[in-house]
């Protein structure tokens, strides 16, 4: 929801969806009232008589989204297949979850061995997700071949990680790990529609990105998006946006203020700091926090897809 705004409903629904809508000349006022007037989410059985909606304004709210790495992470996954019916998720996977004694209708109490195992498991599946996520080894995810940064979270270009007929596991982890939702528009070549995604988690020689020092980042003129670019810092360890003392953590060329070079070209700065005289063109960081980057292109040109086109290296600025 634009502007931090959730939709409250009843308890009883275990219900989850997301939708983003758009700024317009950096004023989110037209997308929020367009959601309020036009967004009903409701039970089939009410359709003839809706119950009111009702928006609460999360701006400036801190919550908890990401997943345990804990034991915690079985219990909840547990909580999902008592709430859910029985056949909300394939036989492979209600396997897997059977084979760890996660079974609807049945109480989930490994004992202390078991418990033992299944926490050291989750160890080592959240360093496995991360190594796979902030350093790719498979050259089908970088965009430019002996580049470090820029790489994908669609290899293969299906949104189903899908390719020859064969499930993309790392790729499927590296997504999934990183974010959540995921549409066929994120993926697929769409000229001047949908969106592309790239990932940048290293600077040009190759080190992660580290929130005490300063880069800069170089985008050529002629940035190929039909309707706007952005870049958004995340928290390594939470893999949500980094939270800062800047109002609008994104730097997006949708808000009007950032400055162009003479010749259209637009240089980017992260740092604790803002360079003097490159406040708009600043993204705050945060001293002993790591950090990644996405750089968003809503509408990308075929100057993205062809790679005539294309982002330079996160520099660290000395």
């Amino acid at each position: 929801m634009p502007d931090g705004y959730f939709i409250e409903r009843p308890r009883t629904y275990n219900v989850w969806f997301g939708a983003r809508g758009f700024a317009v000349k950096g004023d989110t006022g037209p997308a929020v009232k367009a959601f309020k007037e036009h967004w009903k989410v409701y039970v089939l059985a009410q359709a003839a008589n809706p119950p009111a909606m009702k928006f609460i304004n999360g701006s400036g709210l801190y919550f908890n989204t990401i997943h345990p790495n804990t034991f915690e992470f079985y219990e909840e996954i547990n909580a999902v297949v008592q709430e859910e019916p029985a056949d909300s998720a394939d036989p492979e996977i209600l396997g897997q979850l059977a084979a760890i004694d996660i079974v609807k209708g049945k109480p989930f109490a490994p004992d202390a061995r078991m418990k033992k195992i299944l926490t050291n498991a989750v160890a080592v599946g959240n360093a496995t997700a991360r190594a796979i996520s902030f350093r790719p080894r498979d050259p089908a995810f970088y965009f430019y071949p002996g580049e470090p940064a820029w790489f994908t979270p669609f290899v293969g270009g299906s949104y189903e990680f899908i390719q020859d007929n064969v499930r993309l596991l790392d790729p499927r982890t590296c997504f999934f790990y990183l974010a959540t939702g995921i549409t066929p528009a994120m993926s697929v070549k769409m000229v001047g529609a949908g969106s592309q995604y790239a990932a940048a988690t290293v600077d040009a020689d190759g080190n992660y990105l580290d929130g005490g020092k300063n880069y800069r980042l170089h985008l050529p003129p002629n940035i190929p998006d039909k309707t706007f670019w952005s870049l958004i810092p995340y928290n390594t360890q939470t893999r949500s946006v980094l939270q800062t003392d800047q109002r609008d953590t994104a730097l997006t060329s949708e808000s009007g203020t950032v400055k162009a070079n003479a010749d259209g070209s637009v240089d980017v700065y992260w740092g604790p700091k803002a360079p003097a005289g490159k406040e708009n063109n600043w993204i705050q960081t945060v001293p002993n926090k790591g950090w990644f980057t996405l750089l968003r292109l809503y509408g990308a040109l075929d100057p993205w897809f062809d790679k005539t086109w294309r982002p330079g290296e996160i520099e660290l600025v000395k």
